[in-house]
C-alpha cells in the first residue's frame, strides 16, 4: 500500500473511525516507507532463513522464483517478499506461484510469523502429512463421519501466527492441519491481517482463527478443505469479503464460544452449510449481509445451543433450508432475503430450538416461506 492509498483509505473511513482504529495499526505496519537494507536470495543469501537472521527491522528480503525446502522464522519487522509483480497467475499471483516453500521432511510450521513483520507471496505446502484417501473419503459422506475436532486442536499450520503480522497474497495448500493458523494471547490482544491468500486442500481449515484472536481476515478465497474454508474458536475477529466454496464442511464455521463479526462472505456449494454456528449459547456471531448460495445443506445453519445475531443475508438455491436453526438453539434472524432453496426458506426444529424471525422475505422455497416441527419455538413478526 503506497502512501498516497492510506491517505485515500484514512479519508474514506473517517466517517468509521471504530474500524480505521482497528485496522490502523496493521495498515501503519504495511503502508510506513521501511528503511532498513534489501537482501536477496539467493543471489545475496543463498537461504531465506539466512537472509532473515542477518536482517534488523525495516529490512526488506526480496526471495527470487524457485524452489526452497525451508522453514522460516521471521523477525520483528522484517518483510520477506517473493520477487516480482503483482500479476495474476492461474489462482494467485504469478510470483507467489513461482516462489516455494516445501517442506517434505523437519518439523514446526512452513513459516512462523513475528511482530511486526510482513509475508507477501509465497507457496506454502507440504508442511505435515497431507491424506487424498481420507479427504475424499469425508467430502463423499459431507463430513458425516468425521471426527468432532474442535478447531483449536494442537497441530502444525503451513503459517503460524501469534503476533499482530501481515499475512498476504501467499497459496497455502495440501498441509496436514490449517492453512493459516492465528492464536491469541492471553497478555494481550493479537489483530494481524490476513488479506488476499489462497487456501485450499488442506487437512484441516483453509484459515483458523483461535484463542482470542481478533484478526482482519478479508479478501481470502478458501475452498476445498478438510474442515471449513474458515474457521473460529473462542475468537472474535472480523471476517468480510472472502469467498469459500467446495469445503468438506461450512464455507465459514463459528464455534467454541466464537464472536466473530461475519460480513460480506460469499459461500457456496460446501458439502454442508454455506455459514455454520454452532456449541454453546456463547457462540454468538453477528452474521449479516453475507450470500450464500448452492450449499448441500442450510445457506446458513445454526445448531447447539448457538445464539447468532443473523440479519441481511441473501440465501438462495441452498438443498435444504436457506437459514435453519435446531438443536437448542436461539438465533436472531431478521430483514433477510431466503428463495428458491429446497426445503423453507428458514427453517426451524427440535423442541429446545427457539428462534426470534422477523421482517424477511421469503419466496418461491419449495415447502415453506417458514417453516417450525418437532416442537419447534418461533416469534414471528412482519
Amino acid at each position: 500500500m503506497t502512501r498516497s492509498s492510506f491517505t485515500n483509505f484514512s479519508s474514506k473511513y473517517a466517517r468509521a473511525p471504530f474500524l480505521l482504529n482497528f485496522l490502523l495499526p496493521t495498515l501503519l505496519l504495511i503502508a510506513t516507507p521501511t528503511w532498513g537494507k534489501t537482501r536477496l536470495v539467493p543471489s545475496g543469501y543463498k537461504t531465506i532463513q539466512t537472509a532473515i537472521d542477518a536482517s534488523v527491522p525495516g529490512d526488506v528480503i526480496v526471495v527470487a522464483a524457485g524452489t526452497y525446502k525451508e522453514r522460516i522464522q521471521l523477525k520483528k519487522k522484517v518483510t520477506v517478499r517473493s520477487a516480482g509483480d503483482d500479476a495474476k497467475g492461474k489462482l494467485g499471483l504469478k510470483r507467489a506461484e513461482a516462489t516455494i516453500l516445501d517442506h517434505p521432511e523437519g518439523h514446526g510450521p512452513g513459516v512462523t510469523m513475528a511482530e511486526g513483520a510482513t509475508l507477501d507471496g509465497f507457496t506454502i505446502t507440504g508442511v505435515g502429512q497431507y491424506d487424498d484417501v481420507l479427504w475424499k473419503k469425508h467430502h463423499a459422506t459431507k463430513g458425516e463421519e468425521q471426527k468432532h475436532e474442535h478447531i483449536g486442536q494442537p497441530g502444525t499450520p503451513g503459517i503460524e501466527v501469534h503476533h499482530d503480522c501481515a499475512v498476504a497474497n501467499n497459496v497455502v495448500h495440501h498441509i496436514g492441519y490449517t492453512g493459516i493458523g492465528i492464536t491469541g494471547a492471553k497478555d494481550r490482544r493479537v489483530s494481524p491481517l490476513i488479506t488476499v491468500n489462497i487456501c485450499y486442500r488442506n487437512m484441516g481449515g483453509g484459515i483458523g482463527s483461535m484463542k482470542g484472536s481478533t484478526a482482519l481476515i478479508t479478501g481470502n478465497t478458501c475452498f476445498q478443505n478438510f474442515y471449513a474454508g474458515i474457521g473460529h474458536n473462542h475468537a472474535s475477529p472480523t471476517v468480510t469479503k472472502n469467498v469459500c466454496y467446495e469445503n468438506v464442511r461450512a464455507g465459514i464455521g463459528v464455534s467454541e464460544g466464537a464472536k466473530p463479526v461475519v460480513r460480506k462472505n460469499k459461500c457456496y456449494r460446501n458439502r454442508r452449510a454455506g455459514i455454520g454456528i454452532r456449541t454453546t449459547g456463547e457462540t454468538n456471531p453477528l452474521v449479516e449481509h453475507n450470500d450464500c448460495f448452492e450449499n448441500d445443506m442450510a445457506g446458513i445453519g445454526v445448531d447447539e445451543e448457538a445464539a447468532p445475531f443473523i440479519r441481511h443475508n441473501r440465501c438462495h438455491h441452498n438443498k435444504k433450508a436457506g437459514i435453519g436453526s435446531r438443536g437448542g438453539s436461539r438465533p436472531v434472524i431478521e430483514i433477510n432475503d431466503c428463495f428458491e432453496n429446497e426445503m423453507s426458506g428458514i427453517g426451524t426444529e427440535a423442541r429446545d430450538t427457539a428462534a426470534v424471525i422477523r421482517g424477511n422475505r421469503c419466496w418461491k422455497n419449495k415447502m415453506a416461506g417458514i417453516g417450525t416441527e418437532s416442537g419447534a419455538v418461533a416469534v414471528i413478526r412482519g
